[in-house]
């Protein structure tokens, strides 16, 4: 594997084009790049919020369950009659005044302040406990569906970052052939200033090396966008400076990695597919709880009041303590329409979990054909790319020599330029076939940064 670096980012175009120019710039393997998406790729950090949003929602579920605590305080004054001699036996201050017709008739305006101190245990409330078994599973089937997206965000790393060497290898390919299109321009305008071939090859030899000039314009700026998209995915802004290689890995690298990846075992259960089940099983414990609605729920509370003319928890203490029954016989419908929903939620869950189990196999069998094909494109390519640069080479000759027409000639380097650009391609697809194929089966994708190593 090549070990030259060029700078890419907000400086891509014109180290691309050979301006020379240092600017400050770090350098960015696979590794680096799949560290930097793990924490920072916007995908991932909704992912991760959202999965501590089924956390929170699972704390939520023990208030039905653990005892609860609160105080409680008012202040109150009035001079209803009822109310204000309830409040004089509140604050333990009745007196034989008090039961006077004309004090018992118009009491005079009396003021309370009341606090309290509130228990609340609750006994037996299936729905809650149902409901928290629900919550727990929802809870995994969140953090499963973060696994599975921060492999989805690793595969879209791989393609981004490859994608972006790719993209300036073939600037370097495409500058190559803009020189090479230049010096065929160049002698054929000496040969018809020697009248060796007539002008229209030389009109012709510069239109030709124009429409290379033209693909070397298009392709950088397809490198500086492939760039943008990288840093975006890896949430930084889009014109972020770091260095990538020259290169994409060679043939044999690829290759040796391809088989090392094809004997590796696969595991039992894709993160997705664990998720879908584990909603599966949050949705059956749903429907649990909304038949549990029909159940009696058994509570208990106890409180302490204190009662005083002017601060709080003044005056003498007095308590309550008891327990509810609360069975709900009759809803008008909205139990049963509850259940019934949760009923089609598990069926749903169901349907998407055996849906993923055979969208699994296709994928599979899918990155599985992607990656043969891949391999033998790349080693016909790769087998091509001597043989064109031989054509080009022998045609040229040819030219020199009056035996060739200018088309021919250009003909050549195109062949030979296309054949350079789409061995750079298949290597490339072999790569994301690799990725895709190991994403397929569940496995991990940071294999792939063996591709930047040299060794065996």
């Amino acid at each position: 594997m090549s070990a030259m670096w060029i700078r890419v980012g907000c400086s891509a175009a014109l180290a691309v084009a050979g301006v020379s120019r240092v600017l400050p710039a770090q350098q960015l393997s696979l590794a680096d790049a799949l560290g930097r998406a793990e924490q920072g790729a916007y995908a991932n950090r909704i992912a991760a919020a959202q999965t501590r949003a089924e956390a929170a929602r699972l704390a939520g579920t023990l208030r039905g369950i653990l005892p609860s605590v609160r105080l409680e305080g008012g202040y109150v004054r009035t001079s209803e009659p009822l109310s204000a001699f309830g409040t004089l036996l509140r604050q333990r201050a009745v007196t034989p005044a008090a039961f006077e017709p004309s004090s018992l008739n118009y009491p005079a305006a009396i003021n309370n302040v009341n606090s309290a101190l509130v228990i609340e245990q609750p006994i037996f409330n299936p729905d809650a406990l149902l409901g928290r078994r629900a919550a727990a599973r929802g809870s995994a089937a969140a953090r499963a569906s973060e696994e599975w997206t921060r492999s989805g965000t690793q595969l879209a790393v791989v393609r981004a970052y490859f994608g972006a060497v790719l993209a300036t290898e073939q600037v370097r390919t495409l500058l190559d052939a803009a020189r090479a299109a230049a010096a065929h321009a160049g002698v054929a305008q000496s040969m018809h200033r020697n009248g060796l071939v007539t002008r229209s090859d030389a009109l012709l030899a510069s239109v030709r090396a124009g429409e290379v000039e033209l693909q070397l314009v298009g392709a950088r700026q397809a490198a500086e966008l492939a760039h943008a998209r990288l840093a975006v995915l890896l949430g930084m802004p889009p014109n972020s400076a770091f260095m990538l290689p020259a290169h994409l890995p060679d043939t044999a690298t690829i290759a040796r990695l391809a088989y090392s990846a094809d004997s590796a075992p696969g595991v039992p259960e894709r993160a997705d597919i664990r998720a879908a089940n584990l909603r599966v099983a949050a949705a059956t414990a749903d429907e649990q709880r909304a038949t549990a609605l029909f159940l009696p729920r058994v509570n208990s509370f106890g409180r302490l009041d204190w009662n005083a003319a002017g601060s709080p928890f003044g005056g003498s203490d007095s308590w309550t303590a008891g327990i509810m029954l609360s069975w709900p016989l009759i809803s008008g419908g909205a139990v049963l329409a509850e259940r019934q929903g949760a009923n089609a939620r598990r069926t749903a869950a169901a349907a998407e979990a055996d849906a993923l189990v055979a969208q699994q196999a296709l994928e599979r069998q899918e990155a599985t054909n992607a990656l043969v094909m891949a391999r033998a494109r790349m080693t016909i390519s790769g087998r091509a790319v001597g043989q064109s640069a031989e054509a080009h080479r022998i045609v040229a000759r040819r030219y020199e020599g009056g035996l060739a027409s200018v088309v021919e000639l250009f003909d050549a380097a195109a062949e030979e330029t296309a054949v350079r650009l789409g061995f750079a391609e298949a290597r490339y697809q072999a790569i994301v076939a690799m990725a895709e194929g190991r994403r397929a089966a569940g496995l991990g994708i940071e294999i792939l940064t063996r591709l930047e190593s040299t060794e065996p």
